[in-house]
């Protein structure tokens, strides 16, 4: 069987290399030929129109008669709930089952036909991701919050100032994606950094 491989990680800095070869391992035990591994750097909470390698990805099972995807785990197909059901509807509609390795579980049954079991389980999985996600921003914000109000200070120590080589190299993804000529607003959602993040690095790239 010709199966496809997905993996996707959030930024430039982290690797893709563990997730593709446990999932080689498990193709390889199971017989499957990989046709195709596409990966991602890219936030996963982006709209499924945005993500260009996702689109890329269902595009080449459709043409290619790819009956299976392989993912490591839910979260790396996304970070939405919303628009990770869309990508297992819009994959269940074209008859392409979904395996997802850390639970084991796939989304069509060996007949083609969906399994009703699997799919509330994406559904609960993909919903806890998205609100632990969720969480983790609050407490982070708690944690900031009652650390000022105690009398500490976030940030910089007064006077210190990076240098520019050391603002480029800590914003490479940013620089990446100026370079290649992506508007500001793009630049924001692939990174999730701030217009002013942006903008100070596509400064200091004009002034070099």
């Amino acid at each position: 069987m010709d199966v496809v491989i997905f993996s996707r990680v959030s930024t430039e800095g982290q690797d893709l290399q563990r997730q593709i070869n446990e999932l080689r391992a498990y193709c390889k035990k199971l017989n499957y030929n990989v046709a195709e591994i596409f990966t991602e750097k890219i936030t996963g909470v982006l709209k499924n129109s945005e993500r260009k390698v996702l689109t890329e990805m269902i595009s080449f099972c459709k043409q290619n008669n790819i009956k299976k995807v392989l993912c490591w785990e839910m979260s790396r197909l996304g970070r939405s709930t919303v628009e990770v059901l869309q990508t297992v509807e819009h994959l269940t509609e074209n008859k392409i089952s979904l395996y997802i390795h850390n639970f084991s579980i796939e989304t069509l049954n060996s007949d083609g036909e969906k399994n009703p079991v699997s799919n509330l389980l994406v559904q609960i999985l993909s919903s806890v991701a998205e609100m632990e996600r969720v969480q983790i921003r609050q407490r982070i914000k708690s944690g900031y919050d009652n650390f000022r109000n105690n009398g500490g200070v976030v940030g910089r120590k007064k006077g210190y100032k990076k240098s520019k080589e050391d603002l480029l190299n800590d914003h490479s993804d940013v620089v990446k994606y100026l370079n290649k000529g992506r508007s500001v607003r793009e630049i924001m959602k692939l990174t999730d950094k701030s217009n002013g993040t942006v903008m100070k690095v596509r400064k200091l790239l004009a002034n070099s």
